[in-house]
């Protein structure tokens, strides 16, 4: 017979000794979770850097092409006014023209201008009298009394422009003023 403890409780706790085979059962299960969430780690790890060297490049790569643009930007515009400035050169270099030819050749040139403004998107504002005052699109430069409604164009003074619904130089007016 062995003798036991009588303050010892029948469901005393194994000792360390007879813990260890129970927790060898389950270290290689431990084990190769842990591997395999190394592994897993090391993959979101590498998809990360990959994403973040993406990101960058992508980024550089728009940085690189918006510097070309502005540096470019004026570039299709300076090739539509060639032809206008090789016609006023023209024009200069005739010595007796008359005043019909010199007229033509004005008209001409004004042509070639308003043709290439317009393959660059840049359109005229012409509000015509009686047209509703707008501040976005007019410059009111004085109000005149006047027949026409409050707050509508008398008279324009000098033509405004847009460049792609944005706009250049808003146009000249006189306003009716209230009555």
């Amino acid at each position: 017979m062995t003798s036991q403890d009588p303050n010892a409780s029948p469901t005393a706790e194994p000792t360390p000794a007879d813990a260890a085979p129970a927790a060898d059962a389950g270290t290689p299960d431990l084990h190769a979770e842990l591997e395999a969430l190394r592994q897993r780690n090391a993959e979101l790890n590498d998809q990360l850097l990959r994403a973040v060297a993406d990101a960058e490049n992508t980024r550089r790569r728009a940085e690189e092409e918006i510097a070309k643009v502005r540096k470019f930007a004026v570039e299709s515009f300076a090739e539509s006014l060639l032809p206008v400035v090789d016609s006023l050169e023209a024009g200069l270099a005739v010595q007796e023209a008359t005043l019909q030819q010199i007229r033509e050749g004005a008209e001409a040139t004004l042509k070639q201008l308003l043709a290439a403004l317009s393959r660059q998107k840049i359109t005229p504002i012409v509000p015509a009298a009686g047209d509703r005052f707008d501040p976005h699109l007019h410059q009111a430069i004085s109000m005149v009394p006047s027949d026409q409604p409050a707050n509508t164009v008398v008279a324009t003074l000098q033509k405004g422009y847009l460049m792609a619904e944005r706009v250049l130089r808003p146009a000249l007016v006189t306003v009716a003023a209230p009555k």
